[in-house]
This record gives C-alpha cells, structure tokens and sequence, in this order.
C-alpha cells in the first residue's frame, strides 16, 4: 500500500521551516527570491507567517534549497497542504523495475562487494561478496535489520580486521556529519551518537597509515584496508543515489560499490578469497 512520509511534527509553520533550511544553505532572501522567481519581500512575508505559500511555492522553494524529499512533505504539511511524495516500501509492485534493476547492479558487481543502504544506513540489499567480508562478526551484528554502519564501526564487527580503522572509522563519521548538517534526521543523529560512541577494539597493534601527499605512490583515494582470510585487501568506495527521486524510499536510497584498489585485492577476489 502506498503512503506518503513526512519528518516528526515539530510544530513550526512553514515559514520558520523555510528559514532554517534557508539559513542552512547560507543563502539570503533575495538570492532565494531571484531563484524562485519572486521578491525579497515575499520571501520575507512567509517566513515571518504575514502570508502563506502556496503548494506549488512551497515545492519550487524546497527545489532551490535542495530540500530532501521527505522534509518536503513536512514543509506542505506546516503549510496546510497534503503530502506531495509518498513512500513505497521497496518490495512495492510500484517499484519492481527498480528493484529489479538494483540487483543486476548487484550481481553483475560481483565478486566485487556492493550493496544498498536507505537513509540510515539500513542494509536492504547485498551481494556475495558483502557477505564473504562479514564472515566471523558476531551474531548480534547480523541480525536483521543489518546496518551498514553498525557492521563496520563495532568493535565485535569488521572494526578489528580493518588495518588503517582510525582514518576509515574518521572518514565514515566526518560522512555522517556532512549529512547531518544538510538535514534533519533524528534517526541518522541517534545512529550517530551510538557509532561515535564504540570503543576502539582491543588487541590492536599496529595501523597503516594512509596520509595524502604527492610522488609517494599513495592510493588515488582513501581506501579501506581490511584482512580477510590471510590477505590484505584494500577498497576504495564509491556512493550511488537516484537523481530527482519522486518517493521518498527512492530519495533515500544509496547503491554503494568497492573498488579493488591494488591488482592483488582484485586478485583475491576473483579467487574467491582462497587462502
């Protein structure tokens, strides 16, 4: 059944919402106005609650600040309209193609590790070689629902296998922030708060460290160094997302894939992780 998702009723008007996600962008009113084709003064005279926006204003200000879908219903909703987007869970007919689609990527990845996340890293998809890396986290780990950012950051997770975690668990919450900065998700600030939180695991005793700089043969990003079976494997990751998503499922999806980043992880891969 399709419904539509709106982000926890603060009770603020619309104009007040506007604002922050105004002040959020650091864009002023007139560049706003100037953008959405209106005046200083109206953009003015919403914030403020002297004049109500209509549907089609509410929608055409949220696009120029790069509002996420799920909040945009929110804004429609302060502003005494319905919900624009709905939110199809991914096993919806409606989304069969999409699916569909997401797990040829996944297969066709293969050996190499994907999978796909929703907005809280929420693992909804994987491919065989995701679950050849998980292999020995505990159970608790693996219980659904799998979250991505729980698997890798737990010290009874992949944390104690990763050789450079420091800069790898750095690199994942600075990602994190940069979300939490951009919008409001009481969600994603909970995970946050828990994944920070995680002791480094024990028994450590050395790490690799991957500073930048040039003519010292370092990777071209910074990759995760992980060791599975023997063997020392190195990934560099790359995030996919849907562009102008009209459900919000569909917005918050993320398809993520991991690059071999020397020939003898690729190597390894196509082997099948053979000792």
């Amino acid at each position: 059944m399709t419904t539509v998702a709106v982000a926890p009723d603060t009770g603020v008007g619309v104009g007040a919402l506007l604002r922050e996600w105004r002040d959020r962008r650091r864009i002023s009113q007139l560049e706003l106005a100037l953008r959405a084709d209106s005046s200083a003064r109206h953009i003015s005279f919403i914030e403020t609650g002297r004049s109500r926006p209509s549907q089609e204003m509410v929608l055409r200000l949220a696009d120029h600040l790069d509002v996420p879908v799920r909040e945009r219903n929110a804004l429609l909703i302060a502003a005494g309209y319905a919900p624009h987007y709905p939110e199809r869970p991914l096993d919806d007919p409606a989304l069969d193609g999409l699916r569909e689609g997401l797990e040829r990527l996944l297969n066709g990845y293969e050996p190499f590790p994907a999978l796909v996340v929703d907005g809280t890293y929420r693992v909804l998809a994987a491919n065989s070689g995701i679950a050849m890396l998980m292999e020995g986290i505990a159970d608790h780990l693996r219980t659904p629902p799998l979250n991505a950012m729980r698997i890798t950051l737990h010290p009874q997770g992949l944390a104690p296998r990763i050789l450079n975690f420091r800069e790898w668990r750095g690199h994942l919450l600075h990602q994190m922030e940069r979300q939490l900065a951009l919008m409001r998700s009481t969600p994603l600030r909970a995970l946050y708060d828990e994944v920070s939180a995680y002791p480094m695991p024990e028994g450590r005793t050395a790490e690799i460290e991957m500073s930048t700089g040039e003519g010292t043969g370092l990777p071209f990003a910074l990759p995760m160094v992980i060791e599975h079976g023997g063997r020392t494997l190195s990934f560099t990751s790359t995030i996919a997302t849907f562009n102008t998503p009209m459900d919000v499922t569909v917005s918050e999806l993320a398809l993520e894939t991991f690059l071999p980043a020397d020939p003898e992880t690729a190597a390894a891969l196509r082997q099948g992780f053979t000792p």
